[in-house]
């Protein structure tokens, strides 16, 4: 490869794969700004208005995780997630329209300060004005907010991806954490726990670079890198945990009827009805954003078909097509066992082509039995049954009309609800003689192959 080229290729490809850093690159102070919205403020503030909004008070909302932020070297103080939570609840609260927040953080402070305007009142009241009204009382909540940031995980998730020829490469890296926020309404009437909710948010960091490393010419070294990584706010990640938490509760409250929307039962039902539907989306949703499916029945009946390909004693080799249908029977989370019923259209071109039926006896293993899109492997004895004649016979003795097999095979399932899915699937069969194409050469078995597409029933 010409230098020049791999020069220009290396900056092209650094260029693009790293736009973010190139186009986006910070030069100059930026002035202060509104803060950032999470992805839940806009779901929160758009709730329709409270009937009656709720008066709260948040004594303390505090990180409970006991974390430190990880460096790589030495040691450090500083706490993993914001101290500032109570102050994000407390702002989410007010946003949200539906709760009335009334200062307990630092209560003392308004203790004090009541106090010194009680007082000053008193002393006005004595030497100059008597029609001076008291001081009003205090709000009392209806409902105490409790709760806290109760887990950090970091690394729940890593990986990349990189490659380097000729001193030319590439890397890319990502890496997820995770925090985990509760939140429970307390009524200071009875002290009964009238509702919790538990949130959970992903936290991603990633990186790319690149970097050229090479010889140009006679003591010429030409070295180059680029890179950018881009971190999520734990602050942003906290706040629309918190966010969502709320929005949570309100929807909560009103399934239970705690408290009302305006617009009667039929914006209160429409609230509900969104809300369990988003609810049961999301608990079917497993740690690593996996879909899981419950409740799938064990029994499940396939249709399938695609092509197949002969592999005997014939150089040439033309695809032919096969049918099948199939039941399988779940024995334990991960097995299943099960048999099909074949018909196979196998064909070497004017050597040999032949049509058969076939049985088989499958053990079927399938690595995530509950996600929606799976791997599995499978594997087993059959037995096929050649209808008709074959065409072009070489030799009277060599013709049989049963043959014993063995196949294996690996495919890919999904499911599109706990009773429909598809796969697709590469099956590999080995005939236990050589006699399948009616031609006995070499020391190798007939085999074949089928790839095939399929839709799976589950009842």
């Amino acid at each position: 490869m010409n230098k020049t080229y791999q020069v220009v290729l290396f900056f092209a490809i650094s260029t693009l794969s790293s736009c973010g850093a190139y186009f986006n690159q910070p030069f100059n102070n930026d002035p202060a700004r509104p803060g950032e919205k999470s992805t839940n403020s806009h779901l929160l503030t758009s709730l329709p208005p409270a009937n009656d909004p709720v008066e709260v008070a948040v004594y303390n909302f505090s990180d409970q995780t006991g974390q430190y932020k990880a460096v790589e070297n030495g040691s450090t103080f500083s706490t993993a997630v914001t101290q500032g939570a109570t102050t994000i609840l407390i702002k989410a609260l007010e946003d949200s329209g539906w709760f009335i927040p009334i200062e307990r953080e630092n209560l003392s402070n308004l203790s004090t300060e009541r106090n010194i305007i009680r007082n000053t009142k008193q002393e006005y009241i004595k030497n100059l004005n008597p029609n001076e009204p008291p001081l009003p009382a205090l709000l009392y909540a209806g409902l105490i907010l409790e709760g806290g940031i109760i887990s950090y995980d970091t690394n729940i998730l890593t990986g990349g991806i990189g490659a380097r020829y000729f001193g030319l490469g590439g890397s890319a890296k990502y890496r997820q954490d995770r925090i985990t926020v509760y939140l429970r309404a307390v009524s200071t009437n009875t002290g009964e726990i009238l509702k919790t909710v538990y949130v959970s948010k992903t936290i991603l960091s990633q990186g790319l670079d690149g970097s050229f490393f090479r010889f140009v010419k006679f003591q010429r070294l030409l070295e180059a890198e680029t890179g950018i990584t881009q971190n999520e706010p734990v602050q942003l990640a906290v706040q629309d945990a918190i966010e969502k938490a709320v929005r949570d509760l309100i929807l909560e409250g009103v399934k239970d009827r705690l408290w009302a929307a305006q617009g009667g039962r039929e914006v209160n039902q429409q609230l509900v009805d969104n809300y369990v539907a988003e609810k049961k989306a999301e608990e079917d949703m497993g740690l690593y954003d996996r879909l899981l499916i419950e409740d799938v029945p064990e029994n499940n009946l396939s249709f399938s078909g695609g092509l197949s390909l002969m592999d005997g004693d014939y150089s040439n080799k033309e695809p032919g097509y096969f049918a099948r249908i199939g039941y399988q029977k779940r024995l334990f989370p991960n097995l299943s066992i099960g048999g099909n019923l074949n018909y196979i259209s196998l064909d070497n071109g004017r050597q040999f082509k032949g049509e058969f039926a076939g049985v088989d006896i499958n053990a079927r293993f399938n690595f995530l039995p509950k996600d929606d899109f799976a791997p599995f492997v499978y594997g087993g004895p059959g037995f096929l049954m050649e209808l008709g004649n074959p065409d072009l016979a070489t030799d009277e003795e060599n013709l049989e009309s049963n043959f014993f097999k063995f196949q294996y095979g690996g495919g890919l399932r999904y499911l599109f609800n706990s009773r429909l899915g598809a796969q697709i699937f590469a099956e590999h069969n080995l005939i236990t003689n050589d006699k399948l194409d009616n031609f006995v050469h070499g020391k190798r078995d007939d085999h074949y192959f089928n790839f095939g597409l399929g839709l799976n029933i589950y009842f």
